[in-house]
């Protein structure tokens, strides 16, 4: 039980110390401009893996924007970014009932 404990202390004091690099200034100049609705969200889900990739070598690329509507631009992200396998799933799941006849 101790060691769950020591888990959960050592577990936030790493966020905090992640979250405490934040700079406040590089935040608030991306929450100008533009607001993303649904229709970016749904866009930004469906570029999403490659958005990731692309993370891994530049610094200006998000996966998220964050100068969004809220509640819409989430929705359409999920819908946009979980489509993929709903849509590969049920391809699947017909091939097989086709096969088993």
């Amino acid at each position: 039980m101790k060691r769950k404990h020591l888990y959960l202390i050592v577990s936030l004091l790493v966020v905090v110390l992640i979250t405490s690099c934040a700079n406040k200034e590089i935040v608030d100049e991306c929450l100008t401009g533009h607001s993303y609705g649904f229709w970016g969200g749904l866009w930004h889900g469906i570029i999403a893996p490659f958005d990731l990739i692309a993370m891994l070598f530049r610094d200006d690329v998000t996966v998220y924007a964050q100068n969004n509507n809220g509640a819409w631009y989430a929705f359409g992200f999920i819908l946009g970014s979980g489509g993929w396998g709903i849509l590969g799933s049920k391809g699947a799941e017909g091939k097989k009932r086709r096969r088993n006849r």
